[in-house]
């Protein structure tokens, strides 16, 4: 199955605005600067005082709860990095825009901030991310996506942290197979967006198909569908005997409640984006915790590691009011993956946009404290192809906790995306 060859809507309104935009975009690497300050040769974004990185979030849209604890969690790292001296004798600082999961928006925001930074620590979207990706490579900013999409692989410059969709599907598979009573000739469901997250998730449910005699039943939706009544009823027509959902959590919160209200009692389990704790606080909380699971890409924020448990009191200490998620894993993750080059690259006495590229080629087992180590040494492959499986539970600390540890399914051990 060729997600390549698939339109979107969302994909036509981006082509359009990157026509228009497009002549703002550098195409050449001979601006990336050439100044120099104190022996470290500097580019855009990087001042003798300040080292500036952007980040293009979801505040506003449907991944606002996931954007908001991503965005405030790596503004913890730069504030405690800069109290500890900052990184090159500089202070980090993020400038923040919301796209509100607007292509438009999204497109817009990276051209109004790509000349300023040095890269961006976080960027929501896979559909977005992949619509630029060309002139990313152009001007060789940095881009830490908060998306897993395995059509993201390839560009030295977008580096996918920790397993794509379709390896974390595979491993949700393999989990249902071995935990949930799936077996040879079940059929399953796999309900998902349109656009290269929803598609590249389902490259995975159809390679496991193919390895381990299944077959998938596809619902596609859209981003701005939440009642997932029509799906849950066409997938118990089908038969299925586990569902997977690779949406965002007001479809999966729909969807495992929708099925428990209709005694359609299978087991249903979401790629890492498909899940809030403030999902637990509604009517579907009970259905969640009884019949829901989570592939991650890491230990939760509820780990019992010494890191952490140091992220939860400093993140409390922090925002007070907000709630703990995975979301604060994520953000704090690639803010210490972007942190941890930036001090190679200065090491190497050059901060220019190519330069932190390199650095970061070099890392190969950079740990935040979550149970993953990750290598960013090919860009062609993710950075890990484990995945935690994680269930829904009100009394453990942002909701989750782990029903099985950090492990890659002999599939994805062996699986390439351009395999199907």
């Amino acid at each position: 199955m060729n997600t390549l060859t698939r339109a979107t809507a969302a994909a036509t309104a981006l082509a359009a605005l990157l026509a228009l935009t497009a002549c703002s975009s550098k195409a050449e690497d001979g601006d990336d600067a050439s100044r120099s300050a104190g022996g470290v040769k500097t580019g855009e974004g990087v001042s003798g005082k300040t080292i500036d990185l952007g980040v293009l979030t979801d505040m506003t849209g449907v991944y606002a709860t996931l954007g908001k604890s991503v965005t405030q969690a790596q503004q913890l790292y730069v504030d405690q990095t800069n109290a500890d001296g900052g990184i090159c004798g500089r202070e980090l600082k993020l400038t923040v825009r919301d796209h509100g999961y607007d292509p438009q928006k999204a497109v817009a925001a990276y051209t109004e901030l790509e000349p300023k930074v040095l890269g961006f620590a976080q960027f929501i979207g896979s559909p977005f991310v992949a619509a630029v990706e060309q002139r990313i490579e152009g001007n060789k900013g940095l881009v830490l996506p908060q998306a897993w999409s395995s059509n993201l692989l390839g560009n030295a410059y977008v580096r996918v942290i920790g397993s794509t969709y379709d390896l974390e599907t595979i491993n949700a598979i393999d989990f249902l197979m071995k935990e949930k009573g799936l077996k040879k000739g079940d059929k399953i469901g796999h309900v998902y967006f349109e656009g290269d997250y929803g598609e590249s998730a389902l490259k995975g449910s159809a390679h496991m198909a193919d390895e381990a005699g299944l077959t998938v039943v596809e619902q596609k939706i859209k981003p701005t569908d939440n009642d997932m009544t029509a799906q849950v009823s066409a997938l118990k027509k089908a038969g299925v005997k586990g569902i997977v959902v690779s949406a965002g959590p007001r479809q999966a919160a729909s969807l495992v409640g929708v099925a428990a209200a209709g005694r359609f009692d299978v087991p249903v389990i979401g790629n890492n984006s498909a899940f809030a704790p403030q999902l637990l606080a509604t009517q579907s909380g009970p259905a969640l915790q009884k019949n829901y699971y989570v592939a991650s890409p890491t230990l939760p924020i509820g780990a019992d590691t010494e890191a952490a448990k140091k992220l939860v009191a400093d993140y409390r200490k922090a925002y007070p009011k907000d709630t703990l998620d995975n979301g604060v894993v994520a953000g704090w993750t690639a803010a210490a993956v972007f942190g941890e080059a930036l001090k190679k690259a200065c090491a190497d006495k050059d901060l220019t946009r190519a330069g932190v590229g390199k650095a970061l080629l070099a890392i190969d087992a950079f740990d935040s404290g979550f149970g993953v180590p990750q290598d960013f040494s090919d860009p062609k492959a993710p950075s890990s192809r484990q995945s935690v499986i994680l269930r829904p539970d009100e009394k453990a600390t942002g909701g989750m906790r782990v029903v099985r540890e950090p492990e890659a399914a002999k599939q994805a051990a062996t699986y390439r995306p351009s395999d199907d």
